[in-house]
Parts: structure tokens; sequence; C-alpha cells
């Protein structure tokens, strides 16, 4: 039989932990009448957090954290969630 995933590293809980985040937003925002966002902006911050960590996972801290500040970068200037209300 085939090899079973387990979360196991760092990696492993922070990037699922962000993209937790990301659907999060992603629900929310379906959620209103007129949805601000489109499903395919999602896809960039996802693919970088998965990328980060399979990186990461293989020892290569350095560009997981590179690629997991840009899916954060994305996601505030091109998302712009509001996480504070006035």
């Amino acid at each position: 039989m085939g090899e079973e995933a387990t979360l196991e590293t760092f990696w492993d809980w922070f990037t699922i932990f962000c993209f937790a985040g990301l659907v999060t937003l992603l629900l929310q925002r379906s959620s209103e009448e007129a949805p601000r966002d489109k499903l395919w902006q999602y896809a960039p911050p996802a693919i970088g957090l998965a990328v980060a960590n399979y990186f990461g996972n293989e020892g290569n801290d350095w560009l997981a954290v590179l690629l997991t500040t840009a899916a954060a970068a994305y996601v505030a200037l091109v998302l712009k969630p509001r996480i504070w209300k006035r």
C-alpha cells in the first residue's frame, strides 16, 4: 500500500493554519451579496503556501519563509482583508 500522509513538521502545521485563514476569507467574502473577489484570485497564495510547505519540509527554510511572506503580501495587497473594524 502507499504511504500515509501525516502532519508532522512545523511547515505542515504553519501552512495549514495560513491556508485555513485564506479559506475563511474566501468563505466570508463569497457570502456577500456582491462578492468583491474572483475565485481565481485565491489560487496564487494557496499555491504559494503549498510550495512553501514542500520546500520547508525539504529543509529549505529560507525559501519557505520567502514564499510564505510573498503569499501574505499578495493577500494584503490584492485581497485586502480588513482585520480590524473601524
